[in-house]
C-alpha cells in the first residue's frame, strides 16, 4: 500500500486538495523534482514532528493519502523518487512505501505539483500504517472534476464551495459530494473510488491537533497522460479560480535592441524572468529566433552580478545545469531544438526574485526588389506532427505537459487567456546609403529620422503582445545597388561576406514557357484568413499565366488531391475551371506535407517547359527533416518557390525548401497585399534566372565559401556569399547560363570595399558552415556521425549555438535555500490569425 503523509501547519486560509494527489506516472526523462521547496523549512523539524507527534501529531495537522489496492499499485506506473515531489523509498515494497512532506500554508496541492509555502523533505522517516478499527469513516459520492488551484503570490485563497474561514470554526470538512463534522483530536478517514474522469476537491479548515486521513481506492490502472486539469509531473499549475484572463507566468518581459550596419544585424535579446509564486521554481520557455541567427553570447544577471555563459557540448551542458539545479544554485541553460526554435531553462528562481537572460546574435538581412527586410519572430506557431513521431515540436494547451508525446513542447494560452508577458523592440538602422522609406508589416512603430541614411525604429507600446513576427522593410535609394564586400579579421583568420546582385540586362530577356504547379496547404492551421490570403495569391497568379504555360493545383491536408491528372494549358476555360476548384478548398485536418510534395513532384515533367513549384503554407509541421529529405529525393529539374503564409510562419522550413529547390522564398502576411506579392513573384519568373553559377575570384585566395551549392541568380534577388580569404579584393567574375546560353558578368571590387569591417562576420560564416553541413546530412544520412563531429567542433570554436552545443550559466557564488524548484512552463498565445480550436485544440 502506497502511503504519503503530509504534515500541514495550521493556517487560517482553507487548504484545497485537488486531483489524485499522488505523483504517479512521472516521465523518466524529467528533471529531479524532489527536495526542499520552502525557504524556511528544515529536515530536522520534519523528522521531529513525525517521530514525536505521531500518531496523535499534536500541534499539527497530518493528511495521509493511501492507496490500499495492492493490485492497482502493481498495474500503475511506478512513483520515481528522483522525479516526484512525493518521494518514495526506491527499495520499499508497495505495502510500505511512504514519504512525509512537511508544512503547507493555505495552498492547494495538485497532482505532481504544489505551491505556496509547501516543501518536500530531505529525509524520509517511516510512519506506521494507520489502523481502521477505531477510526471514523465517511464515504463521499463522486464529484464533478474541478480545476486544481495553486496560489500565485497575489492570489486570495478561496474555496471551491465558497466557504470562508468561519466555516473552519465549526470544524467542517466539505466536498462537493458531502459534508462531515469532526471533533478536535479525532481522526477522520475519507474513503472513495478514483476514476480517470473524477477527482476530489476537499476544502479543509482544521484546528491544531485534528487529523485527516484520505484513502483512495483505484478502480483502474492510473495513466501518465495528463488531462486538461492535471499538471504534468513537477509542473506548477498557473490556473486561478474561475479561469481569469490574466495568467501569472514566470516570463515578465522581453526587450529587443538591434542595430543594422549595411546588411548585417546585431541583436541583443533580454528575457526578464521572475517568480510570481510563493515557492521556488524552474522556468521553461520555448521561443523563436531567426533561422540564420548566429547566437554567440549568453549572459545571466542575478541581482547586481552578471554571469557569462559558456558554450559546451549539449549533453555536458545539460549535466552541468542539472547538477547546479539539484544543489540549489541559480542556473540557466539554452538549447537549440530547430535552427529557429530554442528552449530557455532558468532554475531556482526564488519567490519575488528576478533573473535576466541576455542573448546576442548576428544575422544577414534579406534584400528583395530594392528593400532590406529585418525580421524578429515573437512566437512559435503550433506544429503538426505525423503519427508515430516523437522528435517533433508538440502543441498543447496550457498545463497539459507531456500530452503531445514530442521531445519539444509548446504550451498555448486559450483564446480567453492572457499572460503578463509583453515585448519591447528598438532598432537603429545605418544603411550606408539614403533610406527612402520604412514600412512595418505587422506592427505599429514610431520612426525617428537621424539623417538621410539612418533611422531609429521603436515598437509602439500599444502593440506589445508577442503573437506575430516583427517584419520591417526599408527601401534604399537607387535602382541598382552595387555589389560590396564586408570583412573581418581575428585570431581565426580573415572573413568576408558579399551580396552579388544580378545584372540589369537579365530583365531584358523573356522567359521560356512555364509549367506552374501551385501546392496549397489546406490543414486546420490555415483555416480563415491565412487560407483567404493564399487563395487570393494563387488566383492572381493563375490570371497572369500566358497561353504557352501549363498549370496544376494541388491541395494537401490529411491527404492530397489535385485539379486533374496532369498539368493543363492555361487557356481561358482551364483557368476558369482552376479558379472554381480553388474556391472549393478550405482548411481542415493535419499538415501531411509529404503527400503534397509527392503529388507535386511525382508526375512526369514536360521537358519543353520550365517546371516551377510554389508551396503556399504556414509550415506548421514538426517533421522538417523528413520533409526536406523527401523534397531532395524527388526534386529533379524542378525549382521551388516557397510562400510562407500568416503572421508567424515556419521560416526555417520555407527558407530551406527554397534553398534546396534553387528557387526563392517570399512571405505573405495577413496584412500584405496578396496581389502585390504575386506581382513581384511574376516579375521574377517573367525573366530567366542565371543558372549553373560559378565564380572566378581573380587574385583573391578564397576558401570555405557558403553556400557551397550556389543558388540561381534571380531578378530582384541577390546571392549572399560568405567565406574566408587572403590577399586583396579584385575583379570577381560570375559565370553561368541564361536561358540555356552561356553568360558572364564582372563585379569590380577594390581595397576600399574590403575596409568595411563588421565583427559579426566570423560568427555569420561559422553559422552558414553549420547550416551547409546540416543540409548535407539530409542528403547523406550515412555521414551523420562525421557531420555531428564537425558541427560540434565549429560551434565550440566560434562560441555558437547549434543542435549539438548549448549555453549554460551557473551562479556558483550563492546557493538558494533548499534544492527543489517546481517546473513552470511559459505558455504563449497562438499566432494572430491562427485558430486555437483547429491547431492546439485539434491536437
Amino acid at each position: 500500500m502506497y502511503r504519503t503523509v503530509i504534515n500541514v501547519r495550521w493556517a487560517a486560509a482553507a487548504l484545497t486538495i485537488s486531483g489524485l494527489l499522488l505523483a504517479v506516472g512521472c516521465s523518466e526523462t524529467q528533471d529531479q523534482t524532489t527536495g526542499d521547496v520552502g525557504a524556511t523549512q528544515h529536515a530536522n523539524d520534519n523528522e521531529r514532528l513525525a517521530q514525536e507527534s505521531y500518531p496523535e501529531l499534536a500541534g499539527g495537522t497530518s493528511v495521509v493519502f493511501t492507496d490500499d489496492s495492492a493490485e492497482a499499485a502493481k498495474e500503475a506506473p511506478p512513483i520515481n523518487s528522483q522525479h516526484s515531489p512525493f518521494s518514495v523509498t526506491e527499495d520499499a515494497p508497495a505495502e510500505a512505501a511512504e514519504s512525509i512532506m512537511p508544512e503547507a500554508e493555505g495552498l492547494g496541492v495538485g497532482g505532481g505539483g504544489f505551491g505556496r509555502g509547501m516543501s518536500a523533505p530531505k529525509t524520509e522517516p517511516q510512519a506506521p500504517t494507520p489502523g481502521a478499527a477505531d477510526e471514523y469513516k465517511l464515504k463521499l459520492a463522486d464529484s464533478e472534476p474541478a480545476s486544481p488551484t495553486l496560489r500565485s503570490r497575489a492570489a486570495t485563497p478561496k474555496s471551491e464551495d465558497g466557504l470562508n474561514a468561519a466555516d473552519g470554526e465549526r470544524g467542517g470538512v466539505t466536498s462537493k459530494g458531502g459534508r462531515g463534522i469532526i471533533s478536535r483530536g479525532k481522526k477522520l478517514y475519507f474513503e472513495s473510488r478514483l476514476s480517470e474522469s473524477k477527482e476530489r476537491v476537499l476544502n479543509l479548515s482544521l484546528q491544531p491537533g485534528e487529523e485527516l486521513w484520505v484513502i483512495a481506492k483505484a478502480t483502474a490502472a492510473r495513466t501518465a497522460t495528463p488531462d486538461s486539469e492535471t499538471p504534468g509531473c513537477g509542473a506548477l499549475m498557473a490556473t486561478l479560480p474561475n479561469e481569469p484572463k490574466e495568467v501569472p507566468v514566470p516570463l515578465k518581459h522581453t526587450a529587443v535592441e538591434g542595430s543594422i550596419d549595411g546588411y548585417i544585424a546585431t541583436v541583443n535579446v533580454t528575457q526578464q524572468f521572475h517568480n510570481p509564486y510563493d515557492s521556488k521554481i524552474e522556468a521553461v520557455y520555448v521561443f523563436p529566433l531567426p533561422n540564420n541567427a548566429a547566437v554567440n553570447e549568453f549572459v545571466m544577471t542575478v541581482g547586481d552580478r552578471k554571469i557569462r555563459g559558456i558554450i559546451r557540448e549539449r549533453e555536458q551542458a545539460e549535466k552541468i545545469y542539472a547538477a547546479a539545479k539539484s544543489q540549489g544554485h541559480v542556473a540557466s541553460l539554452m538549447t537549440q531544438e530547430r535552427p529557429n526554435i530554442f528552449t530557455q531553462k532558468v532554475a531556482n528562481i526564488e519567490p519575488g526574485k528576478q533573473i535576466d537572460i541576455n542573448i546576442r546574435y548576428f544575422n544577414t538581412l534579406q534584400y528583395d526588389d530594392g528593400a532590406y527586410e529585418f525580421v524578429f519572430p515573437m512566437v512559435v506557431g503550433p506544429r503538426f506532427n505525423p503519427p508515430a513521431t516523437t522528435d517533433g515540436v508538440g502543441a498543447v494547451a496550457r498545463n497539459t505537459h507531456g500530452s503531445s508525446g514530442q521531445k519539444t513542447e509548446v504550451q498555448y494560452l486559450a483564446p480567453n487567456e492572457r499572460s503578463g508577458h509583453d515585448i519591447s523592440l528598438s532598432l537603429n538602422i545605418s544603411a550606408g546609403v539614403d533610406i527612402e522609406g520604412v514600412q512595418c508589416v505587422n506592427h505599429q512603430i514610431d520612426v525617428k529620422d537621424i539623417c538621410e541614411s539612418q533611422r531609429k525604429v521603436v515598437l509602439a507600446n500599444r502593440d506589445s503582445l508577442p503573437n506575430k513576427d516583427f517584419v520591417l522593410r526599408y527601401k534604399v535609394a537607387g535602382d541598382q545597388i552595387k555589389t560590396a564586400m564586408l570583412t573581418h579579421e581575428d585570431d581565426h583568420g580573415k572573413y568576408f561576406t558579399m551580396m552579388l546582385y544580378p545584372p540589369k540586362d537579365l530583365s531584358h530577356v523573356q522567359r521560356s514557357p512555364m509549367e506552374m504547379v501551385f501546392v496549397l496547404d489546406c490543414s486546420g492551421s490555415m483555416r480563415g484568413k491565412p487560407m483567404a490570403q493564399a487563395k487570393a495569391a494563387i488566383s492572381h497568379a493563375l490570371k497572369s499565366l500566358t497561353p504557352r504555360d501549363t498549370f496544376q493545383i494541388i491541395q494537401f491536408s490529411n491527404n492530397a488531391s489535385q485539379l486533374g491528372a496532369e498539368p493543363v494549358l492555361a487557356t481561358r476555360e482551364n483557368i476558369e475551371a482552376g479558379l472554381k476548384y480553388l474556391s472549393t478548398l478550405s482548411g481542415n485536418g493535419g499538415t501531411h506535407m509529404i503527400e503534397g510534395i509527392k503529388a507535386a513532384l511525382d508526375f512526369p515533367h514536360d521537358e519543353g517547359r520550365f517546371r516551377l513549384v510554389s508551396f503556399m503554407t504556414d509550415g506548421y509541421i514538426g517533421n522538417e527533416q523528413q520533409i526536406l529529405g523527401t523534397l531532395h529525393d524527388k526534386l529533379g529539374a524542378s525549382r521551388i518557390f516557397s510562400f510562407g503564409v500568416g503572421q508567424s510562419p515556419n521560416r526555417f522550413l520555407m527558407n530551406r525548401m527554397a534553398g534546396l529547390g534553387r528557387g526563392a522564398v517570399a512571405y505573405l502576411s495577413l496584412n500584405d497585399d496578396a496581389v502585390a506579392i504575386m506581382d513581384r513573384f511574376n516579375q521574377r519568373i517573367s525573366h530567366p534566372a542565371m543558372t549553373d553559377l560559378a565564380i572566378d575570384w581573380g587574385k583573391m585566395e578564397v576558401t570555405d565559401v557558403y553556400p557551397q551549392r550556389l543558388p540561381d541568380l534571380i531578378v530582384g534577388r541577390p546571392v549572399v556569399l560568405t567565406g574566408r580569404f587572403e590577399g586583396n579584393p579584385d575583379t570577381v567574375r560570375m559565370n553561368g547560363r541564361v536561358d540555356m546560353e552561356p553568360a558572364s558578368f564582372a563585379v569590380a571590387l577594390n581595397e576600399d570595399d574590403a575596409q568595411a569591417e563588421h565583427k559579426g562576420i566570423a560568427a555569420v560564416w561559422a553559422r552558414l558552415k553549420i547550416k551547409d553541413l546540416m543540409n548535407h546530412q539530409i542528403v547523406a544520412p550515412e555521414l551523420a556521425g562525421e557531420i555531428r563531429e564537425t558541427v560540434t567542433k565549429t560551434a565550440l570554436a566560434y562560441n555558437l549555438m547549434s543542435s549539438f552545443t548549448a549555453f549554460v550559466a551557473v551562479d556558483s557564488m550563492t546557493k538558494t535555500e533548499g534544492d527543489f524548484g517546481t517546473t513552470v512552463a511559459v505558455p504563449v498565445p497562438v499566432p494572430e490569425g491562427v485558430k486555437y480550436e483547429t491547431t492546439v485544440g485539434g491536437n
